[in-house]
């Protein structure tokens, strides 16, 4: 089974985020870090994890996104993840910045169904409606 991993303080984004994944064709299993430091605190402290799939919110308190994706990049253990700012932001100079560093940018959705189809896009999986 293919793992995610979503770094997003908004627990309302992690329940719709979720929501999402659940309607995916293959099952995905999805674990959450509520911010940058806790998520990058796991990946120093735990080598074998390793998610097929990040997803780094850019709004968040302590260490935001973009900071966070910079140092998940220096973890040599993660170089094969496959990682995505994901975020209400349209800003195309932190889309740039995310880009240059090799993450895609997903920006949030007003609702499931299109969350749905753009992972499912991101992810190369079919909706389950497909």
């Amino acid at each position: 089974m293919k793992q995610c991993f979503l770094i997003d303080d908004d627990l309302d984004d992690q329940e719709i985020f979720a929501l999402a994944l659940g309607q995916l064709s293959n099952p995905i299993d999805c674990q959450v870090a509520d911010n940058a430091i806790d998520a990058l605190e796991r990946f120093r402290s735990d080598i074998s994890f390793v998610p097929d799939h990040i997803f780094i919110d850019v709004n968040m308190p302590r260490m935001n996104g973009i900071d966070c994706l910079k140092e998940i990049k220096k973890l040599d253990h993660l170089n094969d993840a496959e990682i995505f700012i994901y975020s209400t932001t349209s800003d195309p100079r932190i889309m740039d910045v995310a880009k240059d560093l090799g993450a895609g940018f997903i920006v949030k959705p007003a609702s499931v169904d299109t969350l749905v189809n753009i992972l499912a896009k991101s992810l190369n999986l079919k909706s389950r409606r497909s």
